[in-house]
């Protein structure tokens, strides 16, 4: 019987993991994606070489599969995102959390929206072992979610419906690392493992060659640069409440993002990957930057909004309108999920934020 990953996750927690395009609103995509990235089944390189494969869990329990499963159930849509790039999106029959319509990149937002819905939220135990799925991917861990929407199925019960379990470990492990995230080795690796167990290992092996060609390219830029003289760096979940900012600490895979760019978390202190903070931690900090890390809303000017209604708020607010970063404008406008959730656009992100921060050596935005 394979083990069970450590219940961490608060439901505030999960508010940042949800990110990966939960919204409804309709319009044309808003980018942050790149047509080489993007694929369909056919040109997948789907092969039946390989089998069998041994993937683990983050308390190293193994399962193998022997061929490619048939019939896949996501939990949320940054799996299901992942999926659809390597072209294994035929092999998709449903997924819980899904991506709001606009919130993917070309015809990945297309195929997307054609998956079948079994939770708006997380999906109900019961249609998940009674999906016919033969593989369940796993972005949360092991979660009792409460609420009303009931447990997670215990491998047991998995077992018994004959649906393989496996995570993207680097979103469910984060909170139990014993050490900060300080580069997307753990996303390669979880694009290369979905490669091998869907039979697209090709793909996989371009979508992580792009993404280290990305990262090795800031590095060369920017990584020399001392870290006493690098800028410092907060993310602002605007999405996740102003009353009380939610921090990413360096188990999250934004920490990885953040530290590659050649910035400093002012929350790198901060073991686990969430925690709630106070205001005034905030102020203590004094970013030289902030990024608005607004969560998709399906259309280039609902974003653009969101973006400005976050940035208001901070020039507005008694407590942060006298931060270094807010009276000198150091804003950065990328969006949440490709900073907070694992994907191939974190190395774009990366890319990003270190063209902004050192425009003389990185380029320009």
């Amino acid at each position: 019987m394979r083990s069970r990953v450590g219940r961490a996750t608060t439901a505030a927690v999960l508010g940042g993991l949800l990110a990966a395009g939960c919204g409804s609103s309709s319009g044309s995509g808003s980018g942050g994606g790149n047509s080489e990235t993007e694929s369909s089944a056919a040109d997948k390189g789907a092969s039946t070489d390989g089998y069998p494969v041994t993937v683990t869990d983050c308390m190293g329990a193994e399962t193998t599969f022997t061929s490619a499963p048939k019939n896949i159930v996501t939990s949320n849509a940054s799996s299901l995102e992942l999926l659809l790039r390597l072209g294994a999106g035929d092999q998709v029959i449903g997924t819980g959390f899904p991506p709001g319509k606009g919130t993917l990149p070309g015809r990945l937002d297309a195929q997307a929206q054609q998956v079948k819905v079994l939770g708006e939220t997380v999906i109900p135990k019961e249609r998940l072992l009674g999906s016919g799925a033969d593989l369940y991917i796993d972005t949360f861990a092991s979660m009792n979610m409460g609420g009303g929407m009931g447990d997670a199925p215990t491998e047991k019960e998995f077992e018994a419906a004959g649906i393989k379990h496996t995570f993207l470990k680097s979103t469910a492990c984060a909170a139990t690392s014993k050490s900060p995230v300080t580069d997307l080795s753990a996303v390669e690796d979880d694009i290369t493992s979905l490669g091998a167990v869907t039979g697209t290992s090709a793909k996989a092996k371009a979508l992580v060659d792009g993404m280290k060609s990305k990262v090795d390219a800031v590095r060369e830029a920017v990584g020399g640069t001392p870290e006493g003289e690098r800028p410092t760096y907060f993310f602002f979940d605007y999405d996740a409440g102003t009353k009380q900012p939610m921090a990413v600490c360096n188990r999250q895979i934004a920490h990885a993002v953040i530290t590659l760019a050649g910035a400093r978390n002012v929350f790198a202190d901060c073991d686990g990957d969430y925690r709630q903070v106070g205001w005034e931690d905030v102020v203590a900090k004094d970013p030289d930057w902030i990024q608005l890390g607004v969560r998709d809303r399906g259309s280039e000017a609902a974003n653009d909004k969101a973006f400005d209604e976050a940035r208001k708020w901070l020039e507005t607010n008694s407590a942060t309108k006298g931060l270094k970063a807010v009276e000198e404008g150091h804003f950065l406008r990328i969006g949440s999920e490709r900073t907070t959730i694992a994907g191939v656009t974190n190395a774009d992100t990366v890319e990003e934020i270190a063209k902004t921060l050192y425009p003389g050596k990185a380029g320009r935005p």
